[in-house]
């Protein structure tokens, strides 16, 4: 009887569910298909995010007006200070310490190099409040010879990001409690990302079979190492080479 009535249940039960199911997915395709975008895809400015993130940032250059030099709006709503070298630990701290800022978060430490500038090394700094869900980028300069302020103190996540600059770019951090390379092996001589520093590099590193462990020679390419002169993708466009277009400038107001 059990068998009976589960089986008339399962058969009466079944061609509706089916018949439900097909119905939702036929209706499904034809909305699919009635609502196909053809226009591109363009993100609009958020003009209230972005209002607030000029306010905020006129605010960080009034109380900080000793360190902050520039404050831009960049084209994806995201704020920039530019600030000097000597003002990285009263910045972050400020931005850490502070009730309205809470930006707690050392997301990342980049480095870059223009050499064409008098200061060529930009080092930028990405921060992140969760508890007002928004980031900061900020970015100082150096050269070559001038040391940078360790952050080591305010954010202790800055430790390696440091060490991964200095064997990068060779951008020396002062007060910094381990400043050691981190990717290249020891006795490495240079800096690989920097722009000068050739693609093929120095020496080599290979296995001797005859001392039966590893050495490091001079580099000697098997064929001959072909330099293409090619003009990079910038300097086909040389209004936009020190500047960044998509970039807003925000200028503070003057008491």
């Amino acid at each position: 009887m059990l068998r009976q009535f589960l089986s008339r249940t399962f058969s009466r039960s079944l061609p509706c569910s089916i018949s439900q199911f097909s119905n939702r997915a036929i209706s499904s395709e034809a909305v699919a298909e009635t609502t196909i975008e053809t226009r591109p895809t363009v993100r609009k400015p958020d003009e209230v995010a972005r209002g607030q993130l000029t306010d905020f940032g006129k605010y960080v250059a009034e109380c900080l007006p000793k360190y902050i030099q520039t404050i831009q709006i960049t084209a994806g709503d995201e704020l920039e200070l530019l600030i000097v070298p000597e003002g990285v630990v009263p910045v972050l701290q400020f931005l850490k310490d502070h009730h309205n800022a809470q930006f707690a978060n050392l997301v990342d430490i980049g480095g870059m190099d223009v050499p064409s500038r008098h200061n060529r090394f930009e080092i930028i700094y990405n921060i992140l409040s969760l508890r007002y869900n928004s980031r900061i980028r900020v970015k100082t300069y150096t050269d070559e010879l001038t040391p940078i302020e360790s952050c080591n103190e305010v954010f202790k996540a800055a430790n390696w990001y440091e060490r991964e600059i200095w064997d990068m770019y060779g951008v020396f951090f002062s007060n910094h409690p381990d400043l050691r390379r981190i990717l290249t092996d020891y006795g490495f001589e240079g800096h690989p990302f920097r722009k000068d520093f050739p693609l093929s590099g120095y020496v080599e590193v290979r296995y001797d079979d005859e001392k039966k462990r590893v050495v490091v020679e001079p580099l000697e390419l098997a064929q001959e190492f072909r330099k293409f002169e090619l003009s990079a993708p910038w300097e086909q466009f040389p209004n936009f080479r020190n500047a960044n277009p998509a970039a807003e400038e925000v200028v503070p107001e003057k008491k």
